[in-house]
């Protein structure tokens, strides 16, 4: 089977067993993206940049080492992935994401895969201690989620070799959403930790979500609830996040052979992953329809202005024609006027005849009348004159007549087809995955 044709009977059977929403992020990426009429490509040609929407949700995990961040990320997809342990095994920055066959990926594999986080590349060190860990599950919401597993923070003399608060702060500008994972056991307080966080919501608190983990590990109830006090004490001492409603559940990874009195709130973290999958499906769809209205919006005013340059070209070339003619006719009138006043009549009868004669002294009567209102010994100046006036008028004729650059026949069309295209087939393509959207939560016949 010819190696193009295997690609698209793949590509077809993936198509088949994608869920709705995987279905509808990957279509609006490839309206974005697709090589020869993407709206990227369009909004380059005519002069601005749009962003393609990402086809998965990035979730950051941050916290102090052991704080159970791996165990988690293998627990949401139910695969072993991640190394776990009370150890420091997360030294750098893995990503987790779903694909089509089991793989580990390195530094530079990892930024191919995700062109979006090359500047991290900008922090020094930071590429060596990037991986990507590919794996098939398609458990809870996987498929549509990369998780990043950050290195355990600690305090003391604990070196790291890149500048691990930088890359996380990196890392969160561009996250849909961060887990903050706190350890009873563990250094739950560390202030890398605490500053880091306090960082971070500064700029994306609507972003951030704080967990107990390990809770089944904090002993009785009591025990918990003074980790949780001393924690939240810590959190509010930090400007920002002194607020009311403060939300920290308790979360540990079920364990049927053990037994557990402490309440698992585990499923509300899937639960925040879900209700951010789906806003941020209705939040690309709704982009979508804005950079479509953006590009008609630039069309329509880029041939309004050709229009109009059109127009002023034409008035220009007309007034520019005007001034031209008269700054030659006025030189010419005054040479003819002087020839024929200067000039016996029997020679230019001799040259022209009796007729044309006649008529080139009647035609020249007035500027001869004006000529011989002039002092003879001014003549010479105000021939002069006339010649400076008509050269003055010749350079205005060039400046008038300047004309503004227009589109070409092909551009203008070319144009056209792009705003029809997005007004036809994009905004009816966005309109149907928005109605299969709404189709999975709302009766049919409510659309």
């Amino acid at each position: 089977m010819p190696k193009n044709v295997k690609q698209k009977t793949v590509s077809a059977l993936e198509d088949v067993t994608l869920t709705t929403n995987e279905k509808i992020l990957k279509e609006c990426h490839v309206l974005y993206t697709h090589p020869d009429n993407g709206l990227v490509k369009i909004a380059e040609e005519l002069g601005f940049t749009l962003l393609a929407p990402r086809k998965k949700i990035t979730v950051i995990l941050i916290g102090n080492h052991s704080a159970g961040k791996s165990s988690f990320i293998n627990w949401y997809i139910e695969e072993h992935v991640q190394r776990t342990g009370v150890a420091i095994e997360t030294q750098g920055f893995t990503f987790v994401t779903s694909g089509r066959k089991r793989e580990s990926l390195t530094g530079n594999a990892t930024l191919h895969l995700y062109p979006h986080f090359k500047p991290l590349q900008e922090i020094p060190g930071v590429v060596d201690y990037l991986a990507t860990e590919v794996s098939t599950s398609k458990q809870k919401k996987f498929s549509l989620v990369t998780f990043v597993d950050t290195p355990g923070l600690v305090d003391g003399d604990m070196k790291y070799p890149f500048d691990v608060n930088e890359a996380i702060n990196w890392l969160g500008d561009l996250a849909d959403l961060i887990f903050v994972f706190f350890d009873p056991i563990g250094q739950a307080l560390c202030k890398r930790t605490l500053n880091l966080v306090e960082e971070l919501n500064s700029r994306h608190p609507e972003r951030l979500r704080f967990y107990l983990s390990k809770a089944d590990e904090a002993g009785h109830e009591s025990d918990r609830q003074r980790v949780l006090m001393q924690i939240v004490q810590e959190l509010c001492k930090r400007p920002g996040l002194n607020k009311t409603g403060f939300d920290m559940p308790t979360i540990y990874i079920p364990d049927s052979n053990k037994q557990v009195r402490c309440v698992n709130q585990i499923e509300d973290v899937c639960k925040d992953v879900e209700k951010t999958i789906n806003q941020t499906i209705q939040n690309t769809l709704n982009t979508l329809e804005k950079d479509c209205d953006k590009i008609s919006e630039i069309v329509d005013q880029t041939i309004k202005q050709d229009n109009e340059d059109r127009s002023y070209n034409l008035k220009a070339s007309g007034k520019g024609v005007l001034l031209m003619l008269l700054s030659f006719l006025l030189p010419s009138l005054l040479v003819v006027n002087f020839l024929v006043a200067n000039l016996p009549r029997s020679t230019i009868t001799s040259t022209l005849g009796e007729e044309t004669t006649e008529m080139l002294y009647v035609y020249t009567s007035p500027i001869r009348s004006f000529w011989l209102a002039v002092p003879e010994d001014y003549h010479f100046h105000l021939l002069l004159s006339v010649i400076g006036f008509s050269f003055i008028l010749f350079f205005v004729s060039r400046w008038v007549s300047r004309l503004r650059p227009t589109l070409s026949r092909a551009h203008k069309r070319r144009l056209m087809e792009y705003r029809e295209f997005v007004e036809t087939i994009v905004k009816s393509k966005r309109k149907t995955l928005y109605q299969e959207y709404l189709q999975q939560s709302i009766a049919e016949q409510d659309l």
